[in-house]
């Protein structure tokens, strides 16, 4: 991971200023008490700015680049949708899209998929091995970089090439997949908005296809690379 502007600045600083220690040192005539003390302050402070380099890394890590995914974009809505559930999906898939690095957002619910939206893939998606358990266990799954996992050709009516995908069960009827621009680019608070909405949208499809509403579990934190 490259180090930011600032951090490489301020680590050029510590390793020239701890060099002009040891230098002075070296070249010193005799090594009095004053030149000691000098020495050894003039080193904290250089080790401190080397310290302060490496944190700066840790807490502002660069984001990883979006991958060039190939498709278009477009919305594909199921036709036979109530109006209200109809502008609550199109509301909330938008949401999605600007406010998280979601690159398609897709609801497959009792055997049809009634929304795709964003970068669009081949079509035809079928739950698989992986949304079957996440709709068993009523969690979240977050596969962070797709590639890694064997599973992921449960996927491949979403863009090739998708580096992460973020299964949301709704119940045990349905889910909500999202698929990411980048490797573990889905944040802790990404996923809880995911599972707030899956949740609201959950209880309406229930009452919208005539069934009861499925028990759904305390909301929990998805389980990242799981799958």
């Amino acid at each position: 991971m490259a180090m930011p502007p600032a951090a490489r600045v301020v680590l050029a600083c510590g390793l020239t200023g701890l060099a002009l220690v040891v230098l002075n040192q070296m070249t010193a005539p005799s090594l009095d008490p004053p030149l000691e003390r000098a020495s050894v302050l003039g080193s904290i402070l250089a080790v401190l700015l080397l310290l302060v380099a490496l944190l700066w890394q840790r807490v502002e890590p660069l984001a990883p680049e979006r991958v060039p995914l190939q498709g278009r974009e477009g919305l594909h809505l199921a036709e036979d949708l109530e109006a209200p559930l109809a502008e609550e999906l199109g509301w909330g898939s938008t949401m999605l899209l600007t406010a998280t690095p979601a690159a398609v957002v897709l609801l497959h619910w009792r055997g049809r998929t009634l929304l795709e939206r964003g970068l669009l893939g081949g079509g035809g998606f079928r739950p698989g091995a992986i949304c079957q358990r996440s709709m068993a266990s009523g969690r979240a799954i977050s596969l962070v970089d797709l590639k890694l996992y064997p599973g992921r050709d449960e996927f491949a009516a979403l863009p090739a090439g998708l580096p992460s995908v973020v299964v949301q069960p709704l119940g045990t009827e349905g889910v909500l997949v999202l698929g990411g621009w980048s490797p573990r680019c889905f944040s802790r608070a990404d996923l809880v908005w995911i599972e707030g909405w899956a949740r609201r949208l959950t209880g309406e499809l229930a009452r919208v296809s005539g069934g009861e509403e499925p028990a759904l579990e305390v909301p929990s934190t998805a389980a990242p690379g799981t799958g």
